[in-house]
């Protein structure tokens, strides 16, 4: 292999027995880590948002502003709609990234800390993974299934033993989110060998427009909304970067370095999350949490293992 196809490959070239990164690794990795940065300050960035503006129209306004973005872009570059064949996978796509999952996971952190959602949400790399399996007709290993269940049975006990026994509405909700997202990277990372990454966002979140606008009209005049420079940062991060820009970086990411090596970069993202949620939010953080985000750390590294193996 020459050293133009290690580049473009983005493997690395031996230098005296040693691998070295080429530029290609490099960067994708470097775009990779910001997505993940971007994504870890969703929640907190959703907590701030909340203090200007209501569920509905915190999510409506999101969706609102990331559309504009993307359409912007779709029209610079002059990208051609997609085919028809494209059009059901791309509502999937809107229906569990663009509308879904913010929309759950805001009503969510209206009752729950950004820490404990992010442990819950922490399982989504492994409800991706047998929404996948179930589309692809892909079989993982033993071991792959085993640490999934066992990552479940860890989100599900600390839910339950933050909730006092019994699992609560918040959690509900984020566990319906992680379902719709998972349902939604899954068909999204299927579009995404047909055509760019950023583009499979950016169109579902154009097919939302209408829905969006209408839906931000109609909440934002139901909804009280007291500006605040907490709420301004909260909804215009969540629009540009936790949904389009967020997405536009981790995509180049990862047709850089490939998926299974960006994926071990996205483990910290709860992790980062709990950071955030203590420097940002002030929140209290329950040893519980940093145990569970750590076990389920683990299982998923497990189960990363386990799939490559296979």
């Amino acid at each position: 292999m020459t050293a133009q196809d290690s580049a473009t490959t983005g493997t690395s070239i031996a230098v005296g027995g040693t691998p070295l990164p080429t530029p290609s690794t490099r960067s994708g990795t470097l775009l990779a880590v910001l997505g993940v940065l971007a994504f870890s300050l969703t929640f907190p960035s959703t907590a701030w948002g909340l203090e200007s503006f209501g569920p509905w129209s915190l999510v409506a306004v999101r969706s609102t502003l990331a559309a504009l973005l993307a359409g912007g872009f779709l029209l610079a570059l002059r990208v051609p709609v997609p085919a028809r064949r494209h059009w059901a996978g791309l509502a999937v796509v809107a229906g569990g990234v663009v509308a879904g999952f913010p929309l759950l996971t805001t009503l969510a952190l209206e009752t729950s800390t950004s820490a404990h959602a992010a442990v819950v949400v922490g399982l989504l790399p492994l409800t991706t993974a047998a929404f996948a399996t179930l589309r692809t007709g892909r079989r993982p290993s033993r071991a792959f299934w085993w640490a999934a269940v066992a990552g479940a049975a860890v989100v599900l006990t600390f839910a339950v033993q933050q909730s006092g026994g019994t699992l609560s509405s918040g959690d509900l909700y984020l566990f319906g989110a992680l379902l719709v997202c998972a349902a939604g990277y899954t068909e999204g990372g299927r579009l995404a060998r047909e055509m760019p990454g950023w583009q499979v966002i950016g169109w579902a979140l154009i097919g939302c427009l209408p829905l969006s606008v209408a839906g931000a009209a109609t909440a934002l005049s139901f909804e009280p909304v007291h500006l605040s420079p907490h709420g301004v940062i909260g909804v215009v991060w969540v629009a540009s970067v936790s949904t389009f820009f967020g997405l536009y970086v981790w995509y180049r990411g990862m047709a850089s370095i490939g998926i299974a090596r960006a994926s071990q970069l996205q483990l910290a993202q709860p992790l980062l999350t709990l950071v955030w949620a203590v420097l940002l939010l002030g929140e209290h953080l329950p040893p519980a949490a940093v145990a569970a985000a750590l076990a389920v750390l683990v299982c998923i590294a497990v189960t990363q293992r386990a799939d490559a193996r296979g």
